[in-house]
C-alpha cells in the first residue's frame, strides 16, 4: 500500500538547507570567513585553540560573546560546520550532562553565513557572577575550554 504522506529521505548532496550554528565571538568577521582552529583562543590562556566551538542554542553564543576576551563588541554568528562535529565535553561531561546547551566544538572550519546582529546579553548580575566563576576556576587551575 502507498502512503502519500510518506516523507522520503533526500539523496545525498542533494539537500536544500544545512543545519546552522551559532559562534560566539569578539572577532569582526564578514559572511564567506572561515573560523578554524589556526586562530588564538578567545578564551583561558588565549592560546592556539585545538578546537572551535559552536552551538544550536542563541542562549550559550551569547556567553560566548560575552565571555571572550577583548574590549571590542560581542558578536553572534551563523555558522556551518565544514566537517565532524562532537558534543563538548568540557559542558555536556562536565557542567551539563545530556547537552541541553547543544554545544558542540570540532577540528574543522566553520563558514560564517551571516551575523545575529540583535541580540540581548544577560543582566550585569549574571554576567558579573559568571566572570566570577570562570576567574575562580582559573585560580584553580581549571581551564574552560581545551
Amino acid at each position: 500500500m502507498d502512503n502519500k504522506n510518506e516523507v522520503k529521505p533526500a539523496q545525498a548532496g542533494h539537500t536544500p538547507f544545512t543545519q546552522t550554528y551559532f559562534h560566539g565571538t569578539k572577532a569582526d568577521l564578514k559572511i564567506g570567513d572561515l573560523i578554524d582552529i589556526n586562530f588564538n583562543s578567545n578564551f583561558g590562556q588565549q592560546k592556539k585553540a585545538k578546537y572551535i566551538y559552536l552551538s544550536a542554542t542563541l542562549d550559550a553564543a551569547v556567553w560566548g560573546a560575552e565571555l571572550a576576551a577583548g574590549n571590542e563588541r560581542g558578536r553572534i554568528y551563523l555558522v556551518e560546520a565544514t566537517g565532524p562535529i562532537e558534543d563538548d565535553p568540557n559542558l555536556t561531561d562536565k557542567k551539563f550532562p545530556g547537552n541541553p546547551t547543544k554545544s558542540y566544538r570540532s577540528q574543522h572550519p566553520f563558514k560564517v553565513v551571516g551575523e545575529v546582529t540583535i541580540w540581548q546579553g544577560h543582566s550585569p548580575e549574571q554576567l558579573k557572577a559568571m566572570k566570577e566563576g570562570v576567574q575562580r576556576a582559573k585560580e584553580e587551575g581549571i581551564e574552560a575550554i581545551e
